[in-house]
């Protein structure tokens, strides 16, 4: 993984005029898309959204490394420039957005960890923003060390889920953007429903909405909303 990431959330919502385009015109627009993203760099991913969500039709997942100061102005740059050239046939609803970093509570890397930029990913993507209270804070170290070493065997568990944990401080109003990789929603939603029974549930500020989406392909989202005449 590198060292540093920006990842960056985007749920969409397709116009009324992307309804009006012929079945061939809607197929066309997700490969163009697509296409158009990859040559700013970086990683993108799209995400089934609808009718999970009523809000929005699809999610953007876009990933960039972070080496130098203004790469996150270029990325937010070229992203927007892509978006808006579009916005006739699309309207951004929820964006959700942080910074990958070593987690001050783990002894190194895990297995469990999500690689931003790989290019396989899993069939589910589930994710939330998430706050703790102020008495988090507040707690020694060494308690919240404690707390979180029980949270960690729970996860380790679930070996088959992944998870990526961004760091929003200051840059979005939550503190965390939690997101998870699996193959079974249904084992995802026995972590979570373990995981409430924690110590550390007590410090939960926020941790909602839930996003729920399923991986596709551009050529799948193309079959998928261009329809048959």
């Amino acid at each position: 993984m590198a060292d540093k990431t920006v990842n960056h959330f985007m749920f969409i919502k397709l116009n009324e005029t992307f309804w009006g385009l012929s079945p061939q015109e809607r197929g066309a627009f997700f490969p163009a898309f697509s296409q158009e993203l990859q040559q700013g760099g970086g990683c993108s991913n799209f995400y089934q959204v609808s009718p999970m969500m009523a809000e929005a039709d699809f999610l953007l997942w876009s990933a960039i490394p972070v080496e130098n100061e203004k790469d996150e102005a270029d990325f937010f740059q070229r992203l927007a420039r892509t978006v808006n050239s579009r916005r006739p046939l699309l309207q951004p609803v929820v964006d959700l957005w942080g910074y990958t970093r070593p987690s001050v509570y783990a002894r190194g890397p895990s297995t469990q960890e999500i690689e931003p930029l790989a290019e396989q990913r899993q069939t589910y993507l589930v994710l939330y923003p998430f706050v703790k209270t102020i008495e988090w804070y507040l707690l020694s170290k060494d308690s919240r060390q404690g707390m979180m070493n029980e949270h960690i065997r729970v996860g380790h568990q679930y070996p088959e889920i992944k998870q990526l944990l961004l760091y929003s401080f200051g840059v979005q109003d939550q503190e965390f953007v939690v997101v998870y990789e699996t193959e079974s929603l249904y084992r995802f939603s026995e972590l979570v429903n373990e995981l409430r029974g924690s110590d550390v549930r007590v410090y939960t500020q926020r941790d909602t909405p839930v996003y729920t989406g399923i991986w596709r392909s551009p050529q799948a989202l193309a079959e998928l909303f261009g329809g048959q005449e």
